[in-house]
């Protein structure tokens, strides 16, 4: 069978009621797009069976069939039981699903929580590790034909993750649709709007281009054209922005460091002053980070800056605690301090008040230190967007530039290009 068409059905009487808005429809239909499926239609049906009827108008017609929301334990959910029905088999308790609900509930799965493991007979499960309700996906025969059928839970922090890792490379293997050569890659501290014009500077005839946005990086995806193509439209947008803002593959911005810190053994420290403990946060995050992370401090007042870090009085008086002075102090202060391999610092004015002429809301000055290398620091000028936006983009700037330093380049010559964050 070929597999060209597809419907999408996003299920939740909290959006029929315009409780909350739909996030599913057009990010699944353009990744589908992107694949070459035709998207035949998209739909947000109530919490009360009939999306039964929905799936079985679009049976005949449709070849990829995908649904979200209706995997919770009430008992208004029901995309299993429905699912089953159409396929005319019976639900069974998947073992996988079940140890893994087991493993996150305890004794707590008897009960309700029990038929969130229950999965048509056929159907392959799929594995949440955000949630508990797994997603399924199988076949549902159709006369001669046999419709390509995935679920997947509501909430986006558990769908998201489960169509991109699990979903969509499996409906990208199925034949039929107008397959397209794609490359994904990572871009950082650039808006999506501008990301979007710059692409269209750099366009070649014949490729497309789709974006994701997501909390510390916008995905980018080209599709079409012969793989040089994509890769020389991906070279003159790295000659607009700098090469180290936009990373083949998906790639977190934490990830550019952590790599680095394993593949050399190093450890690293870090003292924060506007950014208030993101960086660390972000560096903790990962499992193991204990490895080549020793610990941070959160210096925000000039005081605890002098005191925790050894910044020097004069320095705060004369230059101010956003300056070169105090975060290449503040960087030195803390590689001290814990005797780590390396460390950063970041100090600056975060807003929305607290700026001057001289020293304007978003600038940030980063500081990078290490045993038997000189101290580097770099002054950065973020566009704001609020006190959340400075902070995001000056973490993230901060762990792309200490990837950086770590491997001994020199940091105004990365930042040479940064114009647009």
């Amino acid at each position: 069978m070929l597999y060209k068409t597809a419907s999408l059905f996003v299920i939740g009487t909290e959006l029929t009621r315009g409780v909350i808005a739909d996030k599913h429809c057009q990010l699944v239909s353009r990744e589908l797009t992107q694949l070459g499926y035709r998207v035949e239609r998209m739909m947000v049906v109530p919490d009360d069976g009939t999306i039964e009827s929905a799936l079985r108008s679009c049976m005949d017609t449709c070849d990829v069939v995908i649904l979200t929301g209706g995997l919770g334990p009430t008992s208004d959910d029901l995309t299993r039981s429905i699912v089953a029905s159409l396929a005319k088999v019976p639900l069974t308790r998947d073992p996988a699903a079940f140890d893994a609900l087991y493993k996150r509930l305890g004794e707590r799965v008897w009960g309700a929580n029990e038929q969130q493991a229950m999965l048509p007979l056929g159907f392959e499960a799929i594995p949440n590790p955000h949630g508990t309700a797994a997603g399924f996906k199988g076949f549902i025969p159709v006369g001669n034909r046999s419709v390509a059928c995935v679920a997947m839970p509501g909430p986006p922090r558990e769908m998201d993750p489960m169509f991109f890792n699990e979903v969509l490379p499996w409906v990208a293997r199925l034949i039929g649709h107008d397959d397209f050569a794609r490359t994904e890659y990572s871009t950082f501290l650039l808006a999506e709007a501008k990301l979007e014009e710059l692409c269209r500077q750099v366009a070649s005839d014949g490729i497309q281009w789709g974006t994701r946005f997501e909390n510390l990086k916008i995905s980018l995806y080209l599709a079409g054209g012969v793989e040089e193509r994509r890769s020389a439209m991906v070279q003159r947008l790295r000659s607009l922005v700098g090469p180290s803002l936009v990373v083949e593959g998906d790639v977190m911005p934490v990830t550019l460091l952590t790599g680095g810190l394993k593949a050399k053994g190093l450890t690293i420290s870090c003292a924060e002053s506007c950014t208030s403990g993101y960086v660390a946060k972000l560096l903790t995050d990962e499992s193991g980070s204990s490895a080549w992370f020793w610990g941070g401090a959160v210096t925000y007042s000039n005081e605890a800056k002098i005191k925790m870090l050894g910044v020097q009085e004069s320095t705060l008086q004369r230059y101010g605690a956003v300056s070169e002075e105090c975060a290449k102090e503040m960087a030195e202060g803390i590689l001290k301090v814990s005797g780590s391999d390396c460390a950063l610092s970041i100090t600056g004015i975060a807003g929305p008040s607290g700026g001057s002429e001289e020293k304007p809301v978003g600038m940030v000055w980063l500081g990078f230190a290490a045993k038997g290398r000189e101290t580097q620091a770099v002054k950065l000028q973020f566009t704001t967007w609020g006190r959340v936006s400075v902070r995001r983009k000056a973490s993230v700037a901060a762990l792309i530039l200490a990837s950086k330093y770590i491997n001994g380049d020199a940091l105004l010559d990365t930042v040479l290009k940064w114009q647009y964050i």
